[in-house]
């Protein structure tokens, strides 16, 4: 049995610049892995109308349960400008015990500590008591519309049961051990049209300037406060992230203004209800002000919570014990394709510190590597026991 290094492997998995959608032979390359674990392996492809295909893997070993999953992206962001980084972002480095490189941080090298703890744990138990699979995906970073979710409905149809999943985004805020999310907010996005009457800025009265309508519906949405929150989520804030009028002169009052904005929200609303919300308040004050609207919605997903039973309980004294932090069981933060996992199956998040995730020169450090695949691999055994 080959014993993988974590390190070495996301060396190998970080030089791939599979920035979303670009695959560039990361899920191959990691499908090739897994085979020789002893894995049975399926890349899936999908493909929506207006996306981009996206590769994605499941691979299982075992055919009983429970089974026990890992999920993870090999997709990145944009490095940005190369010139801004210490190292190229897709030849990874190590410096001053950090390993360097886009993916290093989120989430290549968590990817790199599950296979390492598997095959550690394979290595002394190639018979045990379950199943281990991976859940893959190629496309987290960008609209997550044939990723994770065109899995977990394969999955389905298939009737393919997993009992639990580790999900190994970068979930601790400054040192490892500090978060685990057991949950995650919704997030609602959505694009306001405001159509009103173009003219001369010198006969306001012969237009109906959009511009104005579309202040005053930014003003009224940021005003309305949502919820307080509750005891296990943040209270759920609305922000406005682009507003274009897309007007050059500076005598012609605009036909049209645009704006741009999401929503993450706590269990105490639905993206439906949400909608409710937001389109009323639009109506009310395009109706008000004599002027059209059309609002374009994108739902990616609704808040939801995994409550603490055996599997995240134990899981939290393991990373107590290597880390010596308690871990705070948290629901803070954006969100990630456990919003489609838990449609089949319960699930944890945790992974590595997130201080450097996006950023130039993303990095982790060589002893958090080391201390992830030992966690992952305690939680292996403990699983099942």
């Amino acid at each position: 049995m080959t014993i993988i290094n974590e390190l070495q492997l996301s060396k190998e998995l970080i030089r791939f610049p599979s920035v979303t959608p670009e695959d560039a032979g990361a899920i191959k390359f990691l499908s090739k892995k897994l085979k020789k674990l002893g894995f049975n392996c399926k890349i899936l492809e999908f493909k929506d109308k207006g996306s981009k295909p996206i590769k994605n893997l499941y691979a299982r070993i075992g055919k009983k349960g429970p089974n026990l999953c890992y999920a993870g992206h090999t997709d990145v962001v944009p490095p940005g400008n190369i010139k801004d980084w210490t190292v190229d972002p897709f030849k990874p480095l190590v410096k001053k015990n950090h390993l360097i490189g886009r993916g290093a941080n989120d989430m290549k090298s968590s990817i790199a500590c599950f296979v390492a703890a598997v095959s550690k744990f394979l290595q002394k138990k190639r018979k045990f008591n379950g199943s281990i699979s991976f859940l893959i995906t190629g496309d987290e970073e960008g609209y997550a519309i044939n990723g994770t979710k065109k899995v977990v409905e394969y999955l389905k149809k298939r009737r393919e049961k997993i009992h639990f999943c580790i999900v190994g985004e970068p979930t601790n805020p400054n040192k490892l051990g500090e978060m685990i999310k057991i949950g995650r907010r919704g997030s609602l996005s959505g694009n306001i049209e405001i159509t009103g009457t173009q003219g001369h800025i010198a006969y306001p009265h012969l237009s109906n300037n959009p511009i104005n309508t579309l202040v005053s519906i930014c003003k009224r949405l940021k005003e309305k406060k949502l919820d307080k929150g509750n005891k296990n989520f943040q209270p759920s804030n609305l922000e406005f992230t682009s507003i274009n009028v897309d007007n050059k002169a500076h005598n012609v009052i605009p036909a049209r203004a645009r704006a741009q904005f999401n929503i993450r929200y706590n269990d105490l609303h639905t993206s439906s209800s949400l909608k409710k919300k937001v389109s009323s308040i639009v109506k009310k004050i395009c109706r008000k002000n004599k002027c059209n609207y059309k609002i374009d919605y994108m739902a990616n997903g609704d808040a939801f919570l995994t409550k603490p039973g055996k599997t995240i309980l134990m899981a939290k004294k393991i990373i107590k014990k290597i880390t010596r932090n308690n871990p705070k069981l948290s629901t803070t933060g954006g969100t990630s394709d456990a919003r489609f996992i838990k449609r089949i199956s319960p699930c944890l998040e945790f992974g590595l510190v997130n201080k450097t995730m996006h950023r130039v020169d993303e990095c982790v450090s060589l002893s958090d590597l080391r201390k992830l695949t030992k966690i992952y691999g305690a939680i292996l055994v403990e699983y099942f026991k």
